[in-house]
Order: C-alpha cells, then structure tokens, then sequence
C-alpha cells in the first residue's frame, strides 16, 4: 500500500523545538484545524482543562529547569494541559506523560496531584488567523496559537 493511499490525519503530530535563555525545550502535540468551528469557549470550552492539542497529551520536555512567573520547572517531561479562560489561562505542567489526552467521557486525564507547576497567563488575539494548532519557541518563552488566540508563557 502507497503512502498516498492513507488519508491525512485529522490532527497531525507536530514537534517544535528551540531554545529559551539557553535552555533546549520540545513541545510534541497533534495539531487540530478549526475546520470553521469555534474554538474558544466551544470545542475547547471554557474552565475546564484541556489536553491543549488533540490525540495524546502533549509533551513539554526541557533538559534544565526553567523558571517560569517565578517559579521553577525542574528539568524533565511533563503533559502540557490548559484550562482556557476568557480572560485567563492556567498552563498546567504534569508529570504523568504518555496518556491518551482525554477519558472516554471526554474529560481531560490530566491527574491534579502529578502537577508540578501551574501557572496563570493571559491570551491576546494573535496577529494572524491560525487554522491550525501551533506552538512556537522563542527565547521569551513558547506561545500556543490557534483561531484567532495567541497564548504566551513567557520564561524568565
């Protein structure tokens, strides 16, 4: 069987890698489209948590601890979980990793006692549409980007 032959995942995985301060990190995720849907507050709804990619949980790996808002992130692999808000976001780093991102009821896996870090940030609209789920590294810190949202976090 050609490779053509198979149809395109819905939600591809996608790995972004940088460094932030010097620090080697890698985001691993499935990256969902819009497909004309709202997003925000409607297929990813507001205040509750969210795998923040599709398919598996996604995987924040860096290889020194980072500090971020203050606190740190010791070096390590955790599932990236999100709890959308209108106004703010909770990033959540956990250290349970290599779970499917949701439950068969739909809610995420994320087990609140493996989090490690949260921290509060807030999205601004993002400079262009993004039919697709994106992060990006830069030495600020990584930033999630999807519809019409930017979500930074930034590392100091």
């Amino acid at each position: 069987m050609m490779a053509q032959d198979k149809p395109a995942p819905a939600s591809p995985a996608e790995v972004a890698k940088g460094t932030i301060k010097g620090v080697n990190v890698s985001i691993a995720y499935s990256s969902p489209a819009v497909k004309g849907r709202q997003i925000w507050g409607g297929l990813v709804p507001y205040d509750k948590v969210w795998r923040a990619g599709a398919n598996e949980a996604t995987i924040f790996t860096t290889d020194k601890p980072l500090t971020i808002q203050g606190k740190t992130l010791p070096a390590g692999k955790y599932s990236l979980y999100a709890t959308p808000g209108e106004k703010e976001w909770k990033i959540i780093f956990n250290s349970q990793t290599g779970q499917w991102g949701i439950k068969r009821d739909g809610s995420t896996t994320e087990d609140p006692a493996k989090d490690v870090l949260v921290v509060t940030v807030k999205p601004v609209k993002s400079a262009t549409m993004n039919e697709r789920l994106v992060y990006k590294i830069s030495d600020k810190g990584f930033t999630l980007d999807w519809d019409n949202l930017s979500v930074p976090v930034w590392v100091k």
